[in-house]
């Protein structure tokens, strides 16, 4: 199975950027879909974005809708989150995720890095 492995999270001021990095141990399939969630305390975990892994058809969650940006490097079998204008609220631990099927469920979803934690101070 293919391990996903988060990096780039940390701590930024409100209206700052980050970006977070998801490394794959392989290349994942041309057609599986490479997702984004995260999780808040006491939340459940939400998605925020996804992409085929050969490119096209991204799509994010209204609530980072034109402030987040996920793109690929298919040569280094990364995945990026650009996040930009980032809000308090975006405060969470992030995962990557790999799956097969086009969706925004999380149980779909069968692989899953370990997370990385982003911080927004208001």
């Amino acid at each position: 199975q293919v391990q996903l492995v988060e990096s780039g999270g940390g701590s930024v001021q409100a209206g700052g950027s980050l970006k977070l990095s998801c490394a794959a141990s392989e290349r994942p399939y041309s057609r599986s879909v490479m997702a984004w969630f995260r999780q808040g305390p006491g939340k459940d975990r939400e998605f925020v974005a996804l992409t085929r892994y050969r490119g096209g058809s991204e799509f994010y969650a209204d609530s980072v809708k034109g402030r987040f940006t996920i793109s690929r490097d298919n040569p280094k079998n990364i995945v990026y989150l650009q996040m930009d204008n980032l809000k308090a609220e975006d405060t969470a631990v992030y995962y990557c995720a790999r799956g097969e099927q086009y969706t925004t469920d999380r149980e779909a979803y069968n692989s899953w890095g370990q997370g990385t934690q982003v911080t927004v101070a208001s």
